[in-house]
């Protein structure tokens, strides 16, 4: 524990890592002769953006280049920060730079919270030298950092932590004396230290605040600290799953569930249906992507999808969490399992590309009401051809389309589901109007 004299540091700051050999996982990245290991270990300083999930060590990773290369390291978060700090801490820089010929790198936390003002602001001291830029980023660069800026720092992607890389960071708290819990003995099963593992969902610090909280139950048994069970359980249960409503993860497992129903998988359309409920997605956003994805996948090869979607969706809003959600699940499982049609969302796509070309062409004449007398004068309605008056109730060879467009074609029924039909019986039509024009001619 710490010494009543020296201020409070959580568990998960006192076990930062202080060499490289301590970090844990990232192998993509950091194992032998990978770029930035080798960045840190022979010390060479580049702008850098570190894009990952929390708790993967964004932080640390900055720190310990700071370290290797004896550069100073000024730390801003772009939540609190405005321009007037970044301008000092680029006049701290500059007097490093001329009174001890060090290097400073400048660690913007959440660096996807500065707006474009505050980006130029230090955009000239990254081009000069002047600061080591490293931007700490749980969103994708691409979007939140202007070009200028990417293009001066190269991008490393950390990923989450597996269960097995956490499990030696919980390990290693327990026993460091210094630094971690070592002092307390703590006597916790392996079989529970695996589920605080993977109720960290990725996360470090995550992962060690859930062990500091489980830490502060223990109990005095048999001569050992022991943490009871029941209240190891409800430290660890008190969070869901990693899920950022508005950033790369929302949008990420939204299109997981897109493409798994579209990919016909039923149990992966599940699955992430209930990862984003978990982590607490709105179910009513998805009751209305899914209504989408029934009229964009399936269209008319079954057009009872698009109704048992609305019925999900009105469910939902009636019954509220969790009754609802199973109405969503219904959904999402039919959606997977039903034949699959992208016709209907192709041929709207076509139209309004073709609209885009030719612009507001007029109504013809023949297919305009005439409530009023002028408009019968002008020929409004005339020479229309009521198809209920006609044979089949079809109008063989009319032309609904305003004049010079022809017949375009945009939709065509895929040889799936109920569009099987509806594809003899567009054919059979189009027989019908061949047969009108020869006669015609």
């Amino acid at each position: 524990m710490t010494p009543a004299s020296e201020p409070y540091r959580p568990l998960a700051d006192r076990m930062r890592p202080r060499t490289l050999a301590a970090c844990a996982g990232q192998p993509h990245i950091l194992g032998d002769d990978k770029p930035l290991r080798r960045a840190i270990e022979e010390g060479k300083l580049h702008s850098m953006v570190l894009w990952g999930p929390p708790g993967t060590g964004k932080t640390t990773l900055a720190r310990l280049l700071a370290e290797q290369t004896h550069a100073e390291f000024l730390t801003l978060s772009a939540v609190l920060a405005g321009v007037k700090d970044i301008r000092n801490a680029v006049a701290a820089a500059q007097q490093i730079r001329e009174l001890e010929g060090r290097q400073t790198i400048l660690f913007i936390d959440e660096a996807h919270r500065f707006n474009k003002s505050q980006q130029d602001a230090f955009l000239p001291y990254v081009e000069d030298g002047t600061v080591i830029f490293i931007g700490a980023t749980t969103e994708n660069p691409s979007f939140e950092l202007n070009s200028a800026l990417l293009s001066r720092a190269r991008t490393y992607v950390l990923k989450r932590l597996e269960p097995d890389a956490l499990r030696r960071i919980l390990d290693a708290a327990l026993v460091d004396v210094e630094h971690g819990l070592g002092k307390q003995a703590l006597s916790i099963p392996d079989s529970l230290l695996e589920r605080l593992a993977v109720a960290a969902d990725g996360d470090a610090r995550r992962a060690l605040n859930l062990l500091e909280i489980a830490a502060d139950f223990a109990e005095e048994q048999d001569g050992r600290q022991v943490i009871p069970e029941e209240l190891f359980n409800e430290v660890i249960s008190g969070g869901s799953r990693r899920f950022d409503k508005g950033g790369d993860d929302f949008y990420d497992q939204i299109s997981a569930l897109h493409k798994s129903v579209r990919g016909s998988s039923p149990d992966a359309a599940l699955y992430w249906l209930v990862r984003m409920l978990d982590g607490g997605c709105d179910p009513r956003y998805i009751a209305r992507r899914v209504v989408r994805m029934a009229s964009e996948d399936i269209g008319n090869a079954d057009p009872r999808a698009l109704t048992l979607c609305l019925n999900a969706w009105d469910i939902q809003e009636r019954l509220g969490s969790p009754e609802g959600e199973l109405a969503l699940a219904q959904a999402v499982i039919y959606l997977a399992c039903a034949a699959k049609s992208n016709a209907v969302y192709k041929a709207y796509n076509a139209a309004r590309g073709a609209i885009g070309k030719t612009g507001s062409l007029e109504v013809p004449v023949h297919l305009r009401n005439a409530p009023t007398r002028l408009m019968k004068e002008l020929g409004y309605g005339k020479a229309y051809r009521y198809a209920h008056d006609e044979p089949e109730a079809y109008a063989a060879g009319e032309d609904y389309f305003p004049g010079g467009m022809g017949q375009p074609n945009y939709y065509q029924p895929v040889p799936r589901g109920l569009e099987i039909k509806i594809a003899e019986k567009l054919a059979h039509l189009r027989e019908l109007d061949r047969k009108h024009t020869d006669k015609q001619s």
